[in-house]
């Protein structure tokens, strides 16, 4: 790997398949969150996040897929200045953001909101649905009169397919379906007129027959209102469809990026392979997955101490794999993958991109 190892560069250095939606707004530069667990007398370091480096443009989706405990929820509290990172930095519009400087930080959560996997549990059973948007209105519109905030919150539902909105506002939380209680949480987002909107699985918990509703509203909005969107989701599928740029993340870490499609149909890190096979074939009667990876390749197990993090579980792993840990290798201009074996694991794929990187 060492003359493929000469055309590696910072993943900081691709360009983003998003990128041509529009401007740089939010931008994550190394970071990491670690946790510290005490087993007894014992404490142990849980790295939930290490080193992420990746942008959001305004217009476009970017999609962050793994398994479940793979850090995407960690990465999207970070984002959204729920926990702090342990290192690295978060910048809005080019700019370090301080969370320490109240001000500024309350201006960073109006353009960064976040919308929670679970519907009912992010909204106030005892509140009207009124309330919850009317609250968030009142703080980030606080100089409006009355008439102007009921025709805010008239707005906000009708953006959010609540319509006609009279029929919702007066109702408790318990008395929507999920679909419904999921558009009010997206409704509440838009209270702020935030520029980026962090989705953590928004539609998991819903039912398979609405969740391409939901999924549609995001996307309209992302387009309408301009919206830079991080679409998190273990579902590499609705992914493809729904983002220009895949991340995939891997214990904590991304170990391959690059445009939805051709990441998708031509996966490059053993671990992406493993995800687009178990993925549900659609032209399967039965759903059955597309590939032959086993279940128990995907099941989990304690991660490696030092080395790369997939190598228990990959099936081209060997002892460097085991004692070094590897970088995002560029594949292409906009693709990368961390893996020392993707001469073996992706051949026909790395040598197309190293033909337009590496002179001859």
């Amino acid at each position: 790997m060492n003359d493929l190892a000469s055309a590696s560069t910072s993943a900081l250095e691709l360009t983003s398949a998003a990128a041509f939606r529009g401007p740089l707004v939010l931008e994550a530069r190394g970071l990491s969150k670690d946790f510290r667990l005490a087993h007894g007398l014992r404490r142990d370091l849980l790295s939930a996040a290490r080193d992420v480096s990746f942008g959001l443009y305004r217009s476009a989706t970017v999609a962050l897929v793994g398994e479940s405990g793979s850090g995407k929820s960690t990465l999207a509290r970070l984002l959204a200045g729920q926990e702090r990172p342990t290192s690295g930095q978060i910048l809005l519009d080019g700019r370090a953001v301080q969370p320490s400087v109240r001000r500024q930080f309350r201006a960073y959560k109006r353009d960064v909101q976040m919308v929670f996997q679970d519907p009912f549990a992010s909204l106030n059973p005892v509140h009207r649905v009124r309330y919850h948007l009317e609250r968030p209105w009142r703080i980030h519109h606080s100089r409006q009169s009355g008439a102007s905030v009921k025709a805010g919150l008239e707005q906000l539902m009708t953006r959010a397919q609540l319509a006609p909105p009279e029929l919702y506002l007066d109702k408790f939380p318990h008395e929507l379906s999920g679909g419904e209680r999921q558009r009010v949480a997206i409704a509440r987002a838009l209270a702020a007129g935030p520029r980026v909107l962090l989705a953590d699985e928004p539609v998991s918990m819903l039912d398979v027959s609405i969740r391409l509703e939901v999924m549609g509203l995001l996307d309209d909005l992302r387009s309408r209102l301009q919206l830079a969107v991080l679409y998190i989701t273990h579902d590499i599928a609705s992914a493809r469809y729904f983002s220009d740029e895949i991340l995939v993340m891997y214990a904590g870490q991304i170990v391959e990026r690059g445009p939805a499609e051709d990441l998708t149909l031509t996966p490059a890190h053993p671990y992406t392979q493993l995800l687009v096979a178990s993925a549900p074939d659609p032209q399967s009667p039965m759903g059955i997955a597309r590939g032959a990876a086993p279940l128990s390749t995907l099941a989990g197990s304690s991660l490696p101490a030092v080395g790369c993090r997939f190598s228990h579980r990959c099936p081209y792993a060997d002892q460097q794999c085991r004692t070094q840990t590897p970088a995002l290798l560029p594949i292409s201009s906009s693709r990368a993958a961390s893996c020392w074996h993707l001469d073996v694991a992706a051949p026909e794929l790395l040598a197309a991109g190293l033909r337009g990187r590496v002179p001859p």
